[in-house]
């Protein structure tokens, strides 16, 4: 009985329309599919049934979008009186429903390309915080592509599409047929498919293959899009291995000591430690520029042909710097996690992005007890990525070209604009390289006016799409690529200390330069190591002559190896270290994107999944291949050590700024 009203149901011709537009959508996300599948050859171990399975898994995929889409007309047609179907105003519904539903899915696809481009991936995260931050990316993507043109020819597509349909006949048998009230409540029936997805199908379950390209390829962009919305902060303890929470302490509290650095306490759940030195302190300005998308790949150092990093390429030898370390995720909040909280990464949004982001113990704080003043300097609008809300309520001031959004009373700190007459040169995410070394010359001669040492933090914003700079400062056109962009921003790290050199605060300034994360971390492998390997520059540091750093470290210990260097004492729950008290056992890095959490030691990198799972590699460096190796008991403690634990003390809000007294 339910099958045969089913059935006929089906079968009616008034659902004409919603069956074409599911055989359209089908057919044309194939054809993505397919596109991107052969786009990604180089990536994928290329097999008949993999292929086989990549187009089924994505079919199934499909499926629930398409039953997604129809939920809004199925609702229509259950309370459309008999009487109207056919008329005026139901023919408007139907066709403003098809128009809507195919712009929507057309622009979708064509999105896909563009995203797969930059990420090689299909939508996730960062496309929700695209939905979210819509000025900066919509003045990007106009800065960047055709706009006028592609909505020429997603209009003409669907100008096309409604024009098959209209030719076959399918508005015509839509508007000649009627539902019974039988057939009306077992539309009820046929909501259940998206209900089900919803209940039952998660995205990762598209994730059946070693390779992450036929993975993503056996999604759908728009379920992926709904997902992220879903999970966009994962339950460590839900999704995660954990292990008992004593364990997990005694091994992490081992993994933080040395001869420099003494447990506080005798709990157990406490990590406080007392960093001292035997040395005198020295307290110089410090300068630190965080540069958008740096790769280590783009340096000469690191291989590159191209010398498009000149002033980088001689600083390396005139400095501290880093040669083995990694970033720990692949989105700038991620750097900014790392570089100023000094923790690894956390599964789903980043702390910066996170409600309970303020008052937390930071590198500023560390800055404030030796008498510093700290700001934060950013080139567009500090309201993206919620940069303003995470620095200004840990204490920092706030320099961005802002456009009017407030620093709530809650925060002790101030904002200041980056007005029109500073800026030479703007795009999509904010002011030239340039103009936002220009403000923070004019924030340290104050500061030095006044005596007291700061400490300036910049996030730069010109090595990103649409790569646009001004002209006639570089050889390669601007807008013309990545290269011009990073040696845009090369060139304005020579123009900024030539500048500095000029005044008197230069010589007590130490400058300190490194990624927020690499230019892409796509590959073929759960977390492709190289693409997280960044450069680390520590120049113009008082009794200290130029050297190499070798141990594989990570972004979060940056910060606690320049106090080092200074010989700063003080008390610290930071998971980053002073890398130069590294003993072998001690050299780790952590890398992970919003789902997969790694630890990389050596060349052995360890992986935690989001369905409680892990994974045990062995690194390739040559080939940057992960070799699948058997299960390591100590490894595996290790990594949950970690990353229970800095679940365990923000969720309990044990990451707060120290009590003074």
């Amino acid at each position: 009985m339910v099958r045969t009203t089913v059935l006929k149901t089906l079968n009616n011709r008034r659902l004409s329309l919603l069956k074409a537009i599911f055989l359209q959508f089908t057919i044309i996300s194939a054809i993505v599919r397919l596109s991107l599948y052969v786009w990604s050859f180089s990536e994928i171990e290329l097999s008949i049934t993999h292929l086989v399975r990549v187009f089924f898994t994505g079919s199934f995929y499909d499926l629930g979008v398409i039953s997604f889409f129809s939920i809004p007309y199925i609702f229509y047609l259950m309370f459309l009186p008999d009487r109207w179907s056919g008329s005026r105003g139901d023919r408007l519904v139907t066709y403003f429903y098809y128009a809507i539903t195919t712009i929507i899915i057309t622009f979708s696809f064509f999105a896909e390309f563009t995203f797969w481009g930059e990420f090689q991936n299909r939508f996730n995260f960062i496309a929700v915080d695209y939905l979210v931050y819509t000025n900066e990316v919509i003045a990007n993507i106009n800065e960047s592509y055709p706009i006028p043109l592609l909505f020429a020819i997603i209009l003409s597509v669907d100008a096309v599409l409604f024009y098959i349909l209209s030719k076959r006949f399918i508005f015509k048998y839509t508007f000649e047929g009627t539902l019974s009230r039988l057939q009306k409540a077992g539309l009820i029936l046929v909501l259940m498919v998206p209900v089900s997805y919803v209940a039952f199908v998660q995205n990762n379950d598209a994730e059946w293959s070693d390779n992450r390209y036929e993975n993503e390829l056996s999604k759908a962009g728009i379920y992926s899009v709904f997902a992220a919305f879903r999970n966009n902060e994962l339950s460590y303890t839900d999704f995660y291995d954990t292990q008992n929470l004593k364990t997990t302490f005694a091994t992490l509290r081992s993994h933080l000591t040395s001869q420099q650095e003494k447990l506080s306490s005798k709990d157990l759940f406490d990590i406080k430690r007392t960093v001292t030195h035997d040395s005198i302190e020295v307290r110089p300005n410090v300068i630190f520029i965080c540069i958008e998308s740096l790769s280590a790949e783009f340096l000469t150092h690191f291989g590159n042909t191209s010398h498009i990093t000149p002033t980088l390429d001689t600083l390396l030898e005139n400095s501290v710097y880093f040669e083995n370390i990694y970033a720990t995720g692949t989105r700038t909040v991620r750097g900014m996690e790392a570089i100023t909280l000094s923790v690894p990464p956390s599964p789903g949004r980043s702390i910066v992005k996170r409600i309970e982001n303020h008052g937390l113990h930071n590198i500023g704080e560390v800055f404030e007890q030796k008498g510093y003043s700290r700001t934060f300097f950013y080139g567009g609008d500090g309201y993206f990525d919620n940069m303003n809300s995470f620095f200004g309520g840990n204490g920092f001031n706030i320099v961005d070209r802002g456009r009017g959004y407030l620093l709530g009373d809650s925060f002790d700190t101030k904002r200041s604009n980056i007005e029109d007459d500073e800026v030479t040169f703007e795009n999509a995410w904010g002011v030239c390289d340039e103009d936002v070394y220009s403000r923070v010359i004019k924030e340290a001669d104050k500061s030095f006016s006044t005596g007291k040492p700061f400490f300036n933090f910049i996030m730069t914003t010109s090595n990103h799409r649409p790569y646009t700079y001004p002209e006639g400062k570089i050889d390669i056109p601007s807008g013309s690529g990545r290269n011009g962009a990073v040696k845009y921003t090369d060139y304005a790290i020579r123009s900024f200390l030539n500048e500095a050199r000029q005044k008197p605060w230069f010589k007590n300034t130490v400058f300190v330069i490194m990624a927020d994360h690499c230019a892409s971390s796509a590959g073929k492998w759960e977390l492709n190591v190289s693409k997280y390997r960044i450069p680390a520059i520590i120049y113009n540091m008082p009794g200290h002559e130029p050297h190499q750093l070798s141990v594989q470290c990570s972004q979060i210990d940056l910060f606690p190896t320049l106090f080092g260097y200074l010989n700063w004492n003080y008390e610290t729950f930071f998971y980053g270290r002073d890398v130069n008290t590294f003993d072998k056992d001690d050299q780790r890095a952590f890398i992970g994107n919003y789902r997969k959490l790694g630890l990389l030691k050596g060349d052995t990198l360890t992986v935690l999944g989001d369905q409680k799972q892990h994974n045990f590699y062995l690194w390739d460096k040559a080939t940057n291949r992960l070799i699948l190796q058997p299960e390591n008991r100590k490894q595996l403690t290790e990594i949950i050590s970690y990353y229970q634990s800095i679940d365990y003390l923000y969720k309990h809000g044990l990451l707060k700024k120290m009590e003074k007294g």
